[in-house]
């Protein structure tokens, strides 16, 4: 990163951040007049718990915004530093830690999962695709969430070494660390099986 310069460097990571800690399964479900999506389901700001409210169009925004909000940072260094392969790879990790530990909500955020995705496919498409793909076929076979999105975080740094770059394949590999940490809960009631399926139908 030092043909950036420290500045440029420090002002990317912070636009990163800030772009990944916007929460927006929890505007989304307010401006719906859904009140705090946290009092909700597993009180998770993310997409399969708005899902829980049976709001499947508020659900898919919320997700595609997610996705968003993680790939903004990777396609704006992409475009102003293209050969910076180490600010690329910290940006994306940055705005995916934004996701889980937004400064607005006091450092309590989401698990990932859609943010992940974001970053994979502005570092690799390919294996963004491969990682989407196994998300939603997981999804659609098990109808567990977090199945679907512990295998897919745990394929990708592998998907992201065929097709990318070293520091993208670290950053991955850091982004799986911590969605399976923060998906404890959830493998914990996976090995008791009480872990809720997702439901699909929605009455709105």
């Amino acid at each position: 990163m030092t043909d950036v310069g420290v500045l440029p460097a420090v002002a990317m990571i912070a636009v990163a951040y800030l772009s990944g800690s916007i929460p927006f399964g929890l505007i989304l479900t307010k401006l719906a007049g859904m009140g705090d999506i946290r009092a909700i389901g597993s009180g998770n700001i993310g997409a399969t718990n708005v899902l829980r409210t049976g709001r499947r169009g508020i659900a898919a925004l919320t997700m595609l915004l997610d996705i968003a909000k993680g790939a903004a940072p990777v396609v704006l260094v992409n475009i102003l530093w293209p050969d910076q392969l180490e600010l690329r790879a910290a940006s994306a990790l940055v705005a995916f830690l934004g996701h889980l530990y937004p400064v607005w909500l006091g450092f309590k955020g989401g698990k990932g999962v859609a943010t992940t995705g974001g970053v994979v496919l502005a570092l690799s498409v390919p294996a963004g695709a491969i990682g989407g793909g196994l998300w939603i076929l997981l999804l659609l076979t098990s109808r567990y969430s977090s199945v679907a999105a512990l295998v897919a975080v745990t394929v990708t740094p592998f998907s992201i070494w065929y097709f990318g770059d070293v520091p993208a394949v670290i950053a991955t590999a850091v982004i799986a660390i911590f969605v399976w940490f923060k998906h404890h809960a959830n493998i914990r009631r996976l090995i008791t099986g009480e872990e809720p399926r997702v439901r699909f139908s929605s009455s709105n």
